[in-house]
């Protein structure tokens, strides 16, 4: 399968001293990319997400909001120029969109990460919510059933708060509970459903509730699948305390791909040094 990968420098350009949402998590991984001979990579930038697509998932008040100059919480800072990228963002994400309606699968390779952006605040890292807005926009252009698949260590309560109860939507996550933000213990409302799992659940455990997640995905019968792709279930990653490995990742590349459903891959969380690896495994069992 042909593989886009969505991604520009101007997302290097923000950083706050000792934040985990750093530069160096898309530059290193764009690096090793370039420098692999495995995969065939079509490179594109993305543009800038406009707002009819954007207001489909939060109000015009908050994006109205972003530009400000005061911070929204200690994690997520009001950086100089951050409603751009995070409408860049979410411009990649969009961009996936297309690659998958046309037959091809892309992975948005960019930063900040959308997926704890409510429909009103910004927060966890992100500023607005990239795979809620582009679940809402495959609605827009004619899939009828949309899931959005999130294997983030950390519950996506935005696209949750997004997606609740949105006719033709589901949103399935598995996720470390208890962790940041506190929420994803149960299912919610009548199509968000989520598969907590507990710190340092072995990764036997862990693949198996991943497998249950995925036949409740198959379940709901989705003509397109946006994947919230978080790398911070690792071993390694210093936010959590989950138990994935490289093959993990690579196995749930290779399980979407097997479903044979158009399926579009955004960059959420990942904060290890081994984060261009485990990006690059996932990558390879996506593409096949």
């Amino acid at each position: 399968m042909a593989l886009t990968v969505i991604t520009d420098p101007l997302c290097l350009e923000y950083r706050a001293p000792g934040h985990p949402e750093r530069p160096e998590r898309v530059k290193n991984t764009v690096d090793l990319l370039k420098s692999q001979k495995a995969l065939a990579i079509q490179w594109e930038k993305p543009t800038l997400a406009p707002d009819a697509d954007i207001l489909r998932a939060h109000t015009a008040g908050f994006l109205a909001q972003l530009p400000t100059a005061v911070d929204f919480d200690a994690d997520t800072p009001a950086y100089p120029g951050i409603a751009e990228h995070a409408r860049r963002s979410t411009g990649g994400a969009l961009r996936t969109l297309e690659i998958a309606r046309n037959g091809g699968a892309g992975f948005s390779l960019l930063r900040p990460p959308g997926h704890h952006a409510t429909r009103e605040r910004a927060m966890g890292f992100c500023y607005l919510s990239s795979a809620a807005i582009t679940a809402l926009a495959a609605q827009a252009a004619g899939s009828k059933r949309v899931a959005v698949f999130d294997f983030d260590v950390h519950h996506g309560n935005g696209t949750e708060d997004i997606l609740l109860d949105v006719p033709g939507t589901a949103f399935i996550s598995v996720h470390q509970f208890p962790a940041y933000p506190g929420t994803g213990r149960k299912n919610r409302g009548t199509n968000c459903f989520n598969f907590p799992v507990r710190p340092a659940t072995p990764r036997a455990e862990y693949r198996a509730v991943l497998e249950k997640a995925f036949e409740e995905l198959k379940k709901f019968g989705p003509d397109m699948i946006v994947v919230s792709a978080g790398f911070d279930a690792y071993r390694g990653d210093p936010l959590a305390s989950g138990s994935l490995e490289a093959e993990d990742y690579h196995w749930l590349g290779e399980t979407i791909r097997q479903l044979q459903i158009p399926a579009c891959s955004i960059l959420e969380g990942g904060y290890s040094e081994e984060l261009p690896e485990l990006i690059f495994a996932y990558l390879r069992g996506l593409s096949g």
